[in-house]
């Protein structure tokens, strides 16, 4: 056995998320949002390199000593598949290996929106998954991935780096490209896609301007692409695509995302109001007669207006859904006003002591 399946079993049997490993420190685990370090002495430079080479591929190996930096998945059979992450830092080698559920979670088993169901159904257009790093994009994408396979007959073509949740067949063909394994990168298997007939299209994360500029190319030829982003809010998406592009270039990408943008689907992970797990909240835009116009003339701030005023057809802003689980006891008030656009809506709400934690 691998020394670092040591550290992984330890993390799984204690409902961690993720394992940080840096030299000179001992290893670390996340659980329900709060580091903790295992009983374990600090890892030197040389015993961490050793670790870390242990589980890698020649190949991927040579790369992270020439470039200081490593993305790749790793299983042990039985337990769990993890999203591995190989950096270098001031101390020496260091990793992060994030815990990939080996069952698909549904759309119920999360407790996502119910709308989400009706954008599955969608057959063209652009959707984008955003939050932080950790806030469960590739989760909420799995489920959804999972109930179009499990309700239509679609050609799907996932590119992921790594390939994260492993989709059996089952109404749908499912095709899944991991880059540096089975393409050089996503621009290369975006333009490949292009001519291989798919339904639909996942990408996993838009990253730079030739990505976003074929994930837009790939929504407008009339094929539903899905995308993530690191983004907080709908109005924050919006801005991030333009704003990736040049100014010259910005009233074609406009004209391109009026065309082409059905859905975003921001989440935040909170912590739940007695400590033992995460909740998480959403912030949904969806295609109205109105978005368009409101994109093309940079009106980005009338989005906030378009969410509020279509609640009725499942949309809703952040803070509205954070007011919700406030008010339904799953979080505290602390918890909601951390993570609020507007502050002042849960100030009230707030005791001294929520004041003190939040003051430090």
């Amino acid at each position: 056995m691998a020394k670092i399946d040591e550290f992984l079993r330890t993390m799984i049997e204690s409902k961690g998320s993720d394992l940080h490993l840096c030299s000179c420190q001992p290893p670390k685990i996340r659980v329900h949002g709060d580091l903790k370090p295992l009983s374990v002495p600090p890892i030197s430079p040389e015993e961490m390199r050793d670790i870390l080479k242990e589980i890698c591929t020649d190949s991927k190996w040579e790369w992270y000593e020439k470039n200081l930096d490593q993305d790749f998945a790793y299983e042990i059979p039985g337990l769990a598949r993890f999203r591995v992450n190989y950096l270098n830092n001031h101390f020496g080698p260091a990793a992060v290996l994030r815990v990939i559920p080996t069952k698909i979670l549904t759309i119920d088993d999360l407790h996502l929106p119910p709308i989400l169901r009706e954008v599955c159904n969608y057959n063209r257009g652009l959707v984008l998954v955003t939050g932080p790093t950790g806030s469960g994009k590739s989760t909420t994408l799995a489920a959804m991935i999972d109930y179009i396979n499990d309700t239509q007959c679609k050609h799907i073509i996932t590119i992921e780096d790594p390939i994260e949740f492993v989709h059996p067949n089952k109404k749908c063909v499912i095709v899944q490209r991991e880059i540096g394994n089975d393409t050089d990168s996503f621009g290369v298997a975006l333009r490949g896609a292009m001519r291989a007939d798919p339904d639909i299209i996942l990408v996993g994360e838009m990253r730079d301007l030739e990505t976003i500029n074929l994930a837009l190319t790939c929504a407008a030829m009339g094929m539903l692409v899905f995308g993530t982003l690191h983004t907080n809010n709908a109005p924050k998406t919006v801005d991030r695509i333009i704003d990736t592009f040049p100014a010259e270039q910005q009233p074609q990408i406009r004209a391109m995302l009026a065309q082409t943008l059905t859905g975003v689907i921001s989440q935040l992970l909170c912590k739940t109001a007695d400590g033992k797990g995460r909740v998480a909240s959403h912030e949904i835009l969806l295609y109205s007669d109105a978005l368009p116009a409101t994109i093309r003339e940079g009106n980005i701030a009338n989005i906030r207006s378009i969410i509020e005023q279509s609640s009725g057809r499942g949309m809703k802003t952040m803070d509205s859904d954070l007011m919700h689980l406030l008010n339904d006891g799953r979080i505290t008030a602390a918890e909601a006003y951390m993570k609020a656009t507007n502050k002042q809506d849960f100030e009230a709400r707030l005791t001294k002591e929520d004041l003190q934690s939040i003051n430090g």
